[in-house]
C-alpha cells in the first residue's frame, strides 16, 4: 500500500544510473525499487508486521547515505576487536583503512563485492539478492535497488578458519537523518568451519535508518557460528533480515543481541534443505525507554531428520517494546524432524508490553515437535532475600535479571565477543538500576 509518505520517501532514494554496472546489475536494481514502488511498504494488516507501524521512518526526510571516515579506534571502542580479519563499512561504503584482512587460509575470500559487481564477470550474478528474488518483500527489495557494496565471505571446501571473521557495519550519519544498506553474502564449503561476527553500531543519538540483508549458503557438512550485535543509536532505525539455506548434515548457530536503535525489526529465515542439517537460534532483546524491538523467525524443515533448537529471551522495562512472532513449518516429506522453539519474557514495570506468538505449522507424520512462550516479573521472594542481606531493591532487581539473561550470554563461545557483550548488556541494566 503506498501512501503520501511512502511515495516521498521512496522519491528521495530514487537510485541514478551507474555507468560501472553491468547490465544484468542495473535490470535487477530497476526491478527491485519498481517491485517496492508498486506494491508500497507493510502496515497493520500485514500478519508480520501489526506490532510494528513504519510510520515513524518514512515520515523522516531521509538521504541516500554519503561516506565518511572515523578513526579505527572510536570504531574498535563500539565493536570490541576479535583478533582476526575485519571489514568495516561506513554509512554503507567499506573503508579500507580501518580494516584488516590478514590470518585467512588459503583459497578463502573476505573481501567488499562492489569491485567485484563493476568488473561483470559474472561471478555473483546467480547468489546476489537472492533473498528479494526467492521472497521478495519490500526492504529486500530497497536492498536489491540501493545497496551499493558490501561484504563478500567464501569459505572453500575442508578449510576451517580459526580466527572470527567480523564485519563492522558503522552509520555516521551527521547532521542529516541518512540510510545506508549493507549486505552480506556467506558461502560455507563442504565440510569448512567458521566464526562470523556482524556488528551494527551507530555514533551518538543521531537519527538514521540502517537496512541490513545477510545472505548464507551452507554447503553439505559445514559449520558456521554467527553472531549478530545490535548496538544501533537510540534515535535510530534498524531492519534486518538474515536469509540461511543448509545443505546435508550442515549445521549452523545464530545468537543475536538486539540493544540498540528507537525501533528495530530483526527477521530471521532458515531453510534446512538437506537431510540431517541443523540449526540454533537464541537471542536476547533488551528494550528499555520507549524502544521497540521486534523480532521475527521461520525456522522451514524440507528434508528428512533435520534438528532446530530456538531460544530467545526478551527483557522489556519502561515503555519498551518486545515483540517475538517464530514459526516453525514441517513440511511433507520433512519426516523425522526435532524441533523446539521457547520465549520468554520479564516485565520489569507495569508500562512494558510485550508480544509473544509461537508457532508449529506440521504437515508431516513422525515428527517430535514442542514450543511455548512465557511472560512475567521478577520472583518476589527473591528480591526480599536478597533485600534482607542489605541489597537495595534497585540492585536486587538488576542482580535477577542480570541471571535471567545469563544463560544467552554463556551461548558466546567466543571468549572477547562474550565480554563485550556482557559489558553492554550490564551497562543496559545499570541503567535501568538508575531508573528503578
Amino acid at each position: 500500500m503506498n501512501t503520501a509518505a511512502s511515495v516521498a520517501f521512496l522519491a528521495r532514494l530514487k537510485p541514478e544510473v551507474d555507468a560501472r554496472h553491468p547490465a544484468w546489475l542495473q535490470a535487477l536494481r530497476d526491478a527491485a525499487f519498481q517491485w517496492v514502488a508498486e506494491q508500497g511498504f507493510p502496515t497493520a494488516k500485514d500478519e508480520s508486521w501489526k506490532y510494528t507501524r513504519l510510520a515513524p521512518f518514512l515520515e523522516t526526510a531521509f538521504q541516500p547515505a554519503e561516506s565518511r571516515y572515523p578513526s579505527a579506534a572510536s570504531v574498535e571502542r563500539l565493536v570490541g576487536d576479535y583478533g582476526g580479519p575485519r571489514l568495516v563499512f561506513v554509512n554503507g561504503f567499506f573503508d579500507a583503512e580501518i580494516s584488516v584482512l590478514e590470518w585467512l587460509p588459503p583459497g578463502t575470500q573476505v573481501t567488499h563485492f562492489a569491485p567485484l559487481l563493476r568488473a561483470d564477470r559474472g561471478s555473483l550474478e546467480s547468489v546476489f539478492a537472492q533473498a528479494f528474488r526467492s521472497q521478495p518483500q519490500a526492504f529486500t527489495a530497497l536492498n536489491a535497488a540501493l545497496a551499493e557494496d558490501g561484504a563478500l565471505v567464501r569459505i572453500p571446501a575442508h578449510t576451517t578458519v580459526e580466527a572470527p571473521i567480523h564485519l563492522v557495519f558503522f552509520s555516521d550519519p551527521g547532521a542529516t537523518p541518512r540510510v545506508s544498506h549493507p549486505h552480506t553474502m556467506v558461502q560455507v564449503g563442504e565440510g569448512s568451519r567458521a566464526i562470523l561476527v556482524e556488528s551494527h553500531v551507530g555514533s551518538g543519538g543521531e537519527v538514521y535508518l540502517s537496512n541490513a540483508v545477510s545472505e548464507v549458503v551452507l554447503d553439505a557438512d559445514a559449520v558456521l557460528e554467527h553472531y549478530t550485535v545490535q548496538n544501533e543509536s537510540t534515535a535510530a532505525f534498524h531492519v534486518a533480515l538474515l536469509s540461511v539455506r543448509q545443505a546435508q548434515g550442515s549445521h549452523f548457530a545464530a545468537h543475536s543481541f538486539a540493544l540498540g536503535a528507537a525501533l528495530a525489526r530483526q527477521e530471521v529465515r532458515i531453510m534446512l534443505e538437506g537431510p540431517g542439517a541443523q540449526v540454533a537460534l537464541n537471542g536476547l532483546y533488551l528494550p528499555r525507554g520507549q524502544q521497540h524491538l521486534d523480532n521475527q523467525t521461520t525456522i522451514e524443515h524440507l528434508a528428512p531428520r533435520c534438528t532446530s533448537r530456538e531460544l530467545y529471551k526478551g527483557v522489556i522495562d519502561d515503555h519498551g517494546h518486545g515483540i517475538f512472532d517464530g514459526r516453525i513449518i514441517v513440511r511433507p516429506h520433512a519426516m523425522k524432524t526435532d524441533a523446539s522453539q521457547t520465549n520468554k519474557n520479564l516485565l520489569m514495570s507495569t508500562s512494558a508490553q510485550v508480544n509473544t506468538q509461537p508457532r508449529l505449522e506440521i504437515f508431516a507424520d513422525d515428527v517430535k515437535c514442542a514450543h511455548g512462550a512465557a511472560v512475567g516479573q521478577l520472583d518476589e521472594q527473591a528480591i526480599f532475600y536478597l533485600r534482607s542481606r542489605g541489597i537495595s531493591l534497585a540492585a536486587a532487581r538488576s542482580l535477577l535479571t542480570f541471571a535471567f539473561v545469563s544463560e544467552m550470554l554463556e551461548l558466546i563461545q567466543l571468549a572477547p565477543l562474550r565480554e563485550h557483550v556482557e559489558g553492554l548488556v550490564a551497562a543496559q541494566l545499570r541503567g535501568r538500576e538508575v531508573s528503578a
